[in-house]
């Protein structure tokens, strides 16, 4: 029974740590990729869409992106929703596609990423705090109701502690790695 519920911790924390490194793809760096447009929300027939359902998107160059809409006249929704966005990005439209030249970035908008950055680890840190908070409940109460000995609830506690130390250090490393990666020049 422990094992069942350190074990539905673990993916749940695995799960957060994906979440967070999909956000992390869309935090611009100094190249090009499409995870930096592809699921910006494209307003669709009145439903919020992600891009990536209503256009392919390419790099062409390192600093460019070519967006290329399946139905052109969503052209101009998808030219909205880019300049809406926070991305800071001023699409060139030629009527068959849009293209997203990324300007380098300046020192300051860099130090601006690497916070956005360290909002996202801590909002993922926090998830996985409570994930643990919400097991160990779960543990004591198993306890309660005599379904585990208080060392089984002992044991479960130390098991859950070490995951979460693991997984925090793994969001750490995944910091560091994006942190590098906007401040390389």
């Amino acid at each position: 029974m422990i094992k069942e519920t350190v074990k539905d911790a673990e993916n749940r924390m695995k799960s957060a740590l994906q979440s967070l490194e999909e956000d992390l793809a869309g935090i611009r760096t100094g190249r090009a990729t499409p995870a930096l447009v592809e699921k910006l929300p494209v307003d669709y027939f009145g439903m919020p869409t992600p891009l990536l359902q209503l256009a392919s998107i390419s790099v062409p160059e390192a600093r460019a992106l070519l967006i290329r809409p399946f139905d052109p006249s969503t052209l101009k929704t998808i030219e909205k929703s880019i300049l809406a966005s926070d991305l800071g990005l001023t699409p060139n439209n030629d009527g068959k596609a849009i293209r997203l030249n990324l300007p380098p970035l300046t020192e300051e908008r860099r130090r601006d990423l690497v916070k956005v950055v360290h909002n996202r680890l801590e909002e993922t840190r926090v998830a996985c705090r409570n994930i643990r908070r919400d097991v160990i409940k779960d543990l004591r109460d198993f306890e309660k109701e005599k379904m585990i000995s208080a060392d089984d609830l002992k044991n479960g506690e130390e098991e859950l502690q070490k995951l979460t130390d693991r997984m925090i250090e793994e969001i750490e490393k995944i910091g560091q790695k994006k942190e590098t990666e906007i401040m390389e020049v």
